[in-house]
């Protein structure tokens, strides 16, 4: 008895020294150790304006968290802090990066043992002697399994879920952007195309009063009745392009309505509100780009998800320890359990391996290594597509501020050539064609003028999108 206990005690000295063995030896993980990706950036953007680039990144020289409140527009505050509580996008991108962290806690579980319990009972007999009566056995047990890390595999799919579930918050970043983003662009186009309603009311207020001064002349008998069909013709005009300015308005505070999870009949916008001046943009370094736009923070994280995948699958080569233990009482009675002969147990360690596959591992390997390849260009060219916005937005911008300076002096000489013209006609020096010739000149460059102020606007909301909305988003990664 005293030899058993021994040989007993021996056993378990050894399983206890292959636990431990297997825990160092999870000390090594195979499968390629994550690099970042590179890609050449430039060192400033080429149309940035003069005194915007930075050879560093200052807190006080980037764009805020909050960007659009740069615009000083109260009625775009209120909307971007609505937006975020029903939008359907927004809350579709949250739902998955839930998801993305349950598949990591559902990783990280393959860590900790497992610990299963059962209970049954059955009726059993044989033949049909009399001498063969049925038995009932009853039966509790519990299993404890731990497959040993031993080649990494589990620490590698955790990596791989880690990194899903931060490219799936950045993913939940880029949505949220590119929401305000649009919501900002939509809202100033509804902004404009209030401020051309109030200007094409102004215009059909004079047309209305130049029709009726082209009829009392022509009942003075110093105007033809083509003077008056012309200035007719003319009011006629301006109430078309009043009404097709009413429907696309419309259409716009719809799309707002949307952006806020709201059905469009339950949405307005007031009229009472000026389009807001254009904010200055630091653009800082184009390196920035890296940390600061979330679509690239998320392409960056799923090229270390494809990298860890590497290491899963080259784990599929090597043998998995699993360390397992059961004990419970099994007898024909429920008060025979107390009993030792009702009692049973076993532990030990088991070693399984693939010896032939047909390939398959090989297969998973290289899957594995073209993905990663494959995430890694995707990231590239993500980098490039990132930096092409910010160039497109900053000439775009450049290039308007130079368009709406020679606008304002084209809307200054026109607006002073209807005046002369006004004159010259009701002095009876010129005819109606030429009061209609400059009220058409005064009326589109007053409205390019606008256009041109929205345009601008427009231009700086996509210029804030492309810098990546403020450098305190959620580009970088903060799961653990």
């Amino acid at each position: 008895m005293l030899l058993k206990r021994r040989l007993g005690g021996l056993r378990s000295l050894r399983l206890v020294g292959l636990g431990v063995l297997g825990l160092m030896l999870t000390a090594c993980a195979v499968g390629p150790d994550y690099q970042p990706p590179t890609q050449d950036v430039g060192a400033a953007y080429a149309h940035a304006p003069d005194g915007q680039w930075q050879p560093a990144q200052p807190v006080d020289s980037a764009l805020p968290l909050q960007w659009w409140r740069l615009f000083d527009d109260l009625g775009l505050d209120g909307l971007m802090v609505r937006m975020p509580l029903a939008n359907p996008d927004l809350a579709q991108a949250e739902a998955q990066y839930r998801q993305a962290q349950a598949a990591l806690g559902s990783a990280r579980s393959n860590l900790f043992p497992s610990l299963d319990a059962g209970l049954s009972g059955a009726r059993a007999g044989q033949g049909i002697s009399s001498a063969n009566n049925p038995a009932t056995n009853y039966s509790l047990s519990a299993t404890v399994s731990w497959e040993v890390d031993l080649w990494g595999r589990v620490r590698r799919d955790i990596e791989a879920a880690q990194a899903g579930a931060q490219a799936s918050q950045a993913d939940l970043a880029a949505m949220r952007l590119s929401l305000q983003s649009t919501l900002a662009q939509t809202y100033f186009a509804v902004r404009a195309s209030q401020q051309q309603d109030i200007l094409l009311g102004r215009t059909l207020d004079e047309y209305e009063r130049a029709l009726q001064v082209t009829r009392n002349r022509y009942q003075a008998g110093v105007a033809s009745s083509a003077d008056v069909a012309a200035a007719s013709a003319q009011l006629d005009q301006a109430r078309v392009q009043r009404i097709r300015l009413t429907w696309q308005r419309e259409q716009q505070v719809h799309a707002l309505a949307i952006l806020l999870g709201l059905v469009p009949a339950g949405f307005q916008m007031p009229m009472d509100a000026a389009l807001p001046s254009v904010p200055d943009v630091p653009t800082g370094v184009p390196s920035a780009l890296l940390q600061q736009r979330p679509d690239v923070a998320a392409a960056e994280r799923r090229v270390a998800q494809a990298n860890a995948r590497i290491g899963v699958a080259q784990a599929a080569w090597f043998p998995d320890l699993t360390l397992s233990a059961q004990g419970g009482f099994r007898a024909g009675e429920f008060a025979s359990w107390i009993m030792a002969p009702a009692r049973f147990w076993t532990l030990g360690p088991s070693l399984a391996l693939s010896l032939f596959d047909g390939g398959a591992r090989s297969a998973a390997v290289d899957a594995a290594r073209a993905d990663y390849d494959a995430q890694a260009a995707a990231y590239r060219k993500t980098v490039l597509e990132a930096l092409r916005e910010v160039e497109d937005a900053l000439v775009q911008s450049q290039a308007l501020v130079d368009e709406q300076a020679a606008q304002d002096q084209a809307l200054a000489a026109a607006r002073e050539t209807l005046r002369q013209t006004n004159n010259q006609y009701l002095a009876g020096l010129v005819d109606y064609l030429n009061v209609v010739q400059a009220q058409t000149s005064a009326l589109s460059a007053e409205q390019n003028a606008l256009d041109l102020q929205s345009q601008r606007l427009t231009a700086t909301v996509r210029l804030m999108a492309a810098l990546g909305g403020g450098t305190q988003g959620a580009a970088s990664p903060e799961i653990e």
